[in-house]
């Protein structure tokens, strides 16, 4: 079964502008995840705000809009938190949803899992790591993708996660488009003075920590099968920061990653579209956590 996975930063739920002002952008957004694909499966949606307010209108606007179900919405310190839609045609109703741990990262999570013919459940996480604190955001990534693994070795973790790529061989950021408080998080501390008009050095341990937990970046994996530079650009205006993980029996099921830019003033993000196989994941080795 071929399943079709959207990730979006709403951009403060879609309600509002960065100043606070109301800003009705969730019509365009609409157009932009109906438009990724014929049909769209899952939806994992980051700074997800307000939408339990007044009954969750929002939330139920939303599922209305795109014909899809929700999993609980995420626990949020920041009250920026995270939201799963899903397809019940062919996701079924999730099977696990488990939000433990939640309040130990700035905007919260849960792992939601579904029965979708594996040896064991396949879990989503929406994602979206602290942008104050590269330290913080670390010990963020690791326990974001152990508990991904909760369920088994089958998990997406896939959001905006606020740091350089991995691989030093990513495109290097445009530092001359960042501003100095995503600077100051995103680039590594010099070891003597800061020199004005010195490049900096991007701050990859965040994506470092997922890789560490055996979990594959979608686009830098299908990049090295194809070669295609198109997998690795910007998904903010300096960097790829919104990026798509997949456990690694998962990797050689993915498929069709691009990048969602229109309509123009959707959101401060671009969207990311990619395919999941499920007749092509390796189940060789279905461990239980223990």
């Amino acid at each position: 079964m071929e399943l079709t996975v959207v990730t979006q930063n709403l951009k403060l739920g879609a309600l509002r502008s960065a100043d606070g002002d109301p800003q009705g952008r969730w019509p365009l957004l609409v157009e932009r995840i109906l438009a990724a694909a014929e049909r769209v499966d899952v939806v994992m949606l980051c700074e997800v705000v307000d939408w339990h307010r007044y009954g969750h209108k929002q939330l139920v606007r939303a599922l209305c809009d795109l014909g899809l179900d929700a999993a609980p919405l995420a626990p949020s310190r920041s009250g920026i938190g995270t939201a799963l839609l899903f397809r019940r045609e062919t996701m079924g109703h999730w099977v696990r949803h488990n939000p433990d741990f939640a309040s130990e990262t700035l905007h919260g999570f849960a792992v939601t899992s579904f029965d979708v013919g594996l040896p064991a459940p396949l879990s989503f996480v929406p994602v979206h790591l602290t942008p104050f604190d590269a330290d913080a955001a670390l010990s963020e990534a690791n326990l974001v993708a152990s508990r991904a693994h909760k369920y088994g070795p089958f998990a997406v973790v896939s959001g905006d996660c606020n740091y350089p790529p991995a691989s030093a061989r990513n495109p290097l950021p445009d530092h001359a488009a960042m501003r100095a408080y995503n600077a100051g998080s995103r680039t590594l501390l010099p070891a003597g003075d800061v020199t004005p008009g010195t490049a900096p050095e991007p701050d990859r341990r965040v994506a470092r920590k997922l890789a560490q937990n055996g979990l594959v970046d979608v686009a830098w994996h299908l990049f090295e099968q194809t070669g295609d530079h198109r997998l690795l650009a910007r998904t903010g205006t300096d960097d790829r920061i919104d990026q798509a993980w997949v456990s690694s029996p998962l990797a050689g099921a993915v498929s069709n990653y691009r990048l969602l830019d229109r309509p123009e003033g959707a959101s401060d993000h671009h969207g990311l579209v990619f395919r999941i196989d499920t007749d092509n994941v390796d189940t060789t080795d279905p461990w239980a956590r223990r």
